[in-house]
C-alpha cells in the first residue's frame, strides 16, 4: 500500500537538520536558497549532497560543474534563513549578510559557521527534487559559534559550548 506524502513530510519533520543556505553563480550574479536536506556523502574525495525541488525558481542555475556554496547557518541566523526561503528575487536576498568568495566563485556568507565551496558534478532526478552531488573544492570555519537547526518545523538554536 505504501505510504502517502503526508504522512512521510510529517515523519521526516521529526529528523533535525542544520539550517544552510546554499549558493550559486557569482558575487555579480547570485543565486541562492534555504536548504536542510544537505549531508556528506564521502571524505574521500571529499563529497557533499544537497536536495532541491525541481520547481523552484533558482534550479534552472544548479547545474552540472557549476559553483556550488553551502553556507551552514549559526544560531542567530534565522532571519538570513527567511529571506532565502522568500519569494524575493535573488539580488535582494544578497543584501543580507555579508559575501566573498573563495575558490569556486560561488558566494560566500562570511558570517556563516561553515561554508563549502564545490563544483556540482552530478545531479540525479528523484521525485520532485534534484539531488546535486558537489566535490567540496575548499571550506571556511568561522569562529565557534552555535549552529542553527530545524526540528519539528520550528527552529532550534544550539550553543557552542565545545572547544575547536
Amino acid at each position: 500500500m505504501g505510504i502517502d506524502a503526508l504522512t512521510f513530510r510529517n515523519a521526516m519533520a521529526r529528523l533535525g537538520a542544520a539550517v544552510n543556505v546554499v549558493t550559486t553563480g557569482t558575487l555579480d550574479d547570485p543565486a541562492g536558497f534555504t536548504a536542510s536536506a544537505v549531508c556528506s556523502v564521502t571524505d574521500t574525495p571529499p563529497t557533499v549532497l544537497v536536495c532541491l525541488n525541481r520547481n523552484s525558481r533558482v534550479r534552472d542555475r544548479f547545474r552540472v560543474d557549476a559553483a556550488m556554496c553551502i553556507n551552514v547557518l549559526a544560531a542567530d541566523q534565522q532571519d538570513i534563513s527567511g529571506v532565502f526561503a522568500s519569494p524575493l528575487e535573488q539580488a535582494e536576498r544578497f543584501r543580507s549578510g555579508h559575501w566573498d568568495t573563495l575558490t569556486t566563485g560561488a558566494p560566500v556568507l562570511d558570517e556563516a559557521v561553515l561554508s563549502l565551496d564545490c563544483r556540482i558534478e552530478r545531479i540525479v532526478e528523484v521525485g520532485t527534487h534534484s539531488v546535486m552531488f558537489g566535490a567540496v573544492e575548499s571550506l571556511r570555519n568561522s569562529s565557534p559559534r552555535g549552529g542553527l537547526v530545524y526540528f519539528n518545523r520550528t527552529y532550534h538554536m544550539l550553543p557552542h559550548d565545545g572547544d575547536e
